[in-house]
Order: structure tokens, then C-alpha cells, then sequence
């Protein structure tokens, strides 16, 4: 009887150290199963997917400006910061003291602008600036072609509130105090430094607009895939995610890369790719980045998340249908990838819209 509690007393033992073992050891050295992937279900859907081309593309700013002196002949008193952005109503450059201010219009000034001019563009452009800075308080310009002396009136009141001398309101303005040009610029080079010398017609500075823009050089065979107002997907260094851009502008004649050591490319089409970077985006001139742009297309198809889709036991794929049956596993063909949405086109297992399939929980 003594030799069997022993006994038994001893399995226990051994059991107990068995447990506590496995207790207090086994993440350490026992070996580990497979995690468990925690999952759930979403809806075969139906809708349109799009494949997409991933190209490269080059951030930059739009718009190509060269700003030449117009004033008379002299030393360079002033200009604007390379990089900084200069508005409506600010100074591009000085000479000797005399500065060049922004207005925006698309007909460059040409003339002095003054009472007694004939009517033009220029003019009409002059108003409309006049009024978009606050120099018509009382409302009298009529903005059109003609300079009257309700523009002369306005041009006194711009020069009062640039601290001009009572002898230097004069209502008019010569040749080369303003430059338009079709909106805010960005400095990217300065041509003319301070204290060098210029004559009319002499470049200052170069200039962008502010708005940025991705340009692509699209291999001419995938023009077709391509259409203004179509929607891409832009990849940046230093962000997170992709921004959302449009395309803006395709040309339409190619061209072909010189002959080099490598010998020629394929010819490109120019593509320009309007976008909005976020808040805190780094300040990047012609840096890389890559296009996502619409290729291949289908319309009405069954769509899974690319996430439901399971290597098959003998090749190919599968999704795990749940239903009220419980769960099974139905061989699927994938189809297109839309990696924008993450869905995938499926066909076959006789699934249809609605059916829940299984997929890990993000």
C-alpha cells in the first residue's frame, strides 16, 4: 500500500512539475505554434476596379518665368529672396531705388500707363489689380480697356500707400514699375544680383508659379491609358501617404531622347499632374516621385478585399465563405488589383454579391 501512494505520489509530482514547467518555461524554450490571425467578414461587392501603372514622375512648381528689366538702365538696388514666393502688389527687383512690382495679368507690360494711352489689355489688367489690392474704396473704376481718371485716382492712392512724395503721385505709371505676370511667383534664380549693372531689357530673375506640379515623361505607346481629369495617385519622399493628383495637361507631339552612351530611349509624351501637398510638406524642387496612373480597367465585377484572398492547398487561390452553413473554403480566379482601394476582381465558387468572406482584422 506505502509502495503504491509512493508511486502515486511520485506521478503526481512529476505531473505537477510537468505543469509548472511548461508554466513557467515553455515561452522560452518550448516550441511555438503559428499565432492565431484574429479575423472577420466583409461583403463581396460589385463595382468597377482599376489596375494601376506606376511611373516616374518629377515635383516641381509650375509655370516658367524669366523677369527682364524694363526700367531705364542702372545699378540693381533690391531683389527677392531666391526661394521666396512674391505676391500681387510686392517688389520683384529694384533699380537705382525704382522698384518692379507683381500684378498679375497674362499681357506683359509693354508701355507707359498713363492718361491719354489708347485702350488695351494692359490697362484692363492695371483696374483690375487697382481693385483687387483696395485702391477703388468708392467703387468709380469701371474696369475695362479705357484709362480715365478714375484709374489715374486709383494709381495715386496705390503710390500714397507705398510712402511715395507728394510729387511722385502722379497718377501714372512708367514703363517697367510693374511686371504682370499670371499670378504669384516663386524666385528660383536671380540672374542680376544687388549692385550688378542692368539695361532695359537685361534679365533680373527666373521665376516659377507657386502651385505645385508633377511632370512625367509618358512612354508614347501608354498615351492612350491617359486622359485630362484623370485622377493619380502621387507617392512623395518625407509623407506618409500618397496625395491625390489630376492630370492637367498631355502633349501631343513625342519625343525622342538624344542619342548618348547608352544610345536613344523610347519617345515620351510630356504629362503635367496638378497637386495640393499637405501642411508641413517639405518644400522639394524637382525631386522624384512616383505617378500612379489608371491602366487596365473592368467594370461590374465581383470585388473582395485583396486581404481575403488564401494560397490554395495545390496552387492558385481561395476566399473562406461564412454563412450559416459555417465556414468553407471556395476556390477563386483573382482578376484585376486596384492596390488604390485594395480590391481585387474574383470569379468562379459561384459567389455573388453579398457573400461573406473571411479576412484579418487591420
Amino acid at each position: 500500500m506505502r509502495t503504491r501512494l509512493l508511486a502515486a505520489a511520485g506521478v503526481l509530482l512529476a505531473a505537477a512539475g510537468v505543469v509548472g514547467w511548461a508554466v513557467t518555461r515553455a515561452p522560452a524554450a518550448a516550441p511555438v505554434a503559428a499565432p492565431q490571425v484574429r479575423t472577420t467578414t466583409a461583403a463581396v461587392t460589385r463595382g468597377d476596379v482599376t489596375a494601376r501603372v506606376q511611373v516616374a514622375g518629377t515635383l516641381g512648381f509650375d509655370g516658367s518665368y524669366t523677369v527682364a528689366n524694363q526700367l531705364p538702365g542702372g545699378v540693381v538696388t533690391a531683389v527677392a529672396a531666391l526661394g521666396s514666393a512674391v505676391g500681387r502688389g510686392a517688389d520683384l527687383f529694384a533699380v537705382a531705388g525704382v522698384p518692379a512690382v507683381l500684378l498679375y495679368g497674362g499681357t506683359p507690360a509693354y508701355r507707359d500707363l498713363a492718361a491719354g494711352m489708347t485702350d488695351g489689355n494692359d490697362v484692363l489688367e492695371l483696374e483690375q489689380n487697382l481693385v483687387a489690392l483696395g485702391f477703388d474704396p468708392s467703387h468709380t473704376i469701371t474696369v475695362d480697356r479705357h484709362f480715365n481718371d478714375a484709374t489715374a485716382g486709383a494709381i495715386r492712392r496705390w503710390q500714397a500707400a507705398r510712402g511715395l512724395p507728394w510729387a511722385q503721385r502722379t497718377g501714372r505709371l512708367p514703363l517697367g514699375q510693374v511686371v504682370f505676370l499670371p499670378g504669384p511667383v516663386r524666385v528660383g534664380q536671380i540672374v542680376a544680383d544687388v549692385g550688378a549693372s542692368v539695361d532695359p531689357g537685361a534679365p533680373v530673375l527666373a521665376a516659377t508659379g507657386t502651385a505645385r506640379v508633377v511632370r512625367v515623361a509618358l512612354t508614347a505607346g501608354r498615351q492612350s491609358m491617359v486622359h485630362a481629369g484623370d485622377p493619380v495617385r502621387v507617392t512623395v519622399h518625407g509623407l506618409d501617404q500618397a496625395v491625390a493628383g489630376t492630370v492637367r495637361d498631355i502633349g501631343a507631339v513625342a519625343t525622342v531622347p538624344s542619342e548618348g552612351p547608352g544610345g536613344g530611349g523610347a519617345a515620351t509624351i510630356p504629362v503635367v499632374i496638378t497637386l495640393s501637398l499637405p501642411v508641413g510638406a517639405p518644400t522639394l524642387d524637382q525631386a522624384p516621385v512616383q505617378v500612379a496612373m489608371a491602366g487596365a480597367q473592368r467594370r461590374n465585377v465581383l470585388l473582395v478585399p485583396v486581404t481575403a484572398l488564401l494560397a490554395g492547398p495545390a496552387g492558385g487561390y481561395q476566399v473562406a465563405v461564412v454563412d450559416d452553413a459555417g465556414r468553407h473554403l471556395v476556390p477563386v480566379q483573382p482578376g484585376l488589383f486596384d492596390d488604390g482601394t485594395g480590391a481585387v476582381e474574383i470569379t468562379g465558387g459561384g459567389l455573388a454579391e453579398g457573400t461573406r468572406v473571411e479576412v484579418p482584422v487591420s
